[in-house]
């Protein structure tokens, strides 16, 4: 499969860089220029409500801060799904199906009514052109289709190995091998 937005991913065992090690990461955008993407299992312990109290209410639980990559850590993005996607609220960016990015600087009255989820990510994940099909060639991500309980999940400690224990073949061996096969 392409890395496209909406596909997810999946860290394999080999890599072991702690940016990425057993990490899920949503693809929000891809082209020519590299990809953007954020880490969708790596709650922090801050409530979204310590750093962005207007938004308290609309994230979807746990209600904290997501560790969404190494890159721009100082900043936050917004990822979300519209209740209706034929009416997308303002400050709302569609990047694949009914999922997007929202401007967290849009008035909360304006936005929150209009999704039916929101995490909120301290920082993303980013790629030069041609360095993440380097990095997926060498065996480093499995490439898959997002489901729409991927990006909201309440509970994500499991969400590497349910992803990919959904997958047909032997991707769904691979939920279960350690980083290192010796120690299986």
């Amino acid at each position: 499969m392409e890395p496209t937005p909406g596909t997810l991913l999946v860290a394999s065992a080999e890599l072991v860089d702690p940016n990425f090690a057993e990490s899920v990461v949503l693809l929000l955008d891809v082209d020519d220029s590299g990809a953007l993407g954020v880490v969708l299992n790596r709650p922090t312990d801050v409530p979204v409500a310590d750093v962005l109290e207007s938004w308290r209410d609309v994230v979807t639980d746990p209600g904290v801060l997501f560790r969404g990559g190494p890159v721009g850590t100082d900043g936050a993005l917004g990822v979300a799904r519209v209740a209706d996607p034929a009416r997308e609220p303002v400050g709302f960016r569609r990047t694949y199906a009914d999922v997007g990015l929202v401007d967290l600087d849009s008035p909360v009255e304006l936005v929150g009514d209009g999704l039916v989820g929101l995490r909120i990510f301290a920082g993303y994940a980013g790629w030069g052109a041609d360095q993440l099909a380097g990095e997926i060639a060498e065996g480093s991500w499995y490439v898959v289709a997002a489901e729409a309980g991927d990006v909201f999940a309440a509970d994500v400690t499991d969400l590497r190995r349910d992803v990919l224990r959904r997958q047909p073949g032997e991707l769904a061996w691979v939920s279960t091998r350690p980083a290192d096969p010796e120690m299986n």
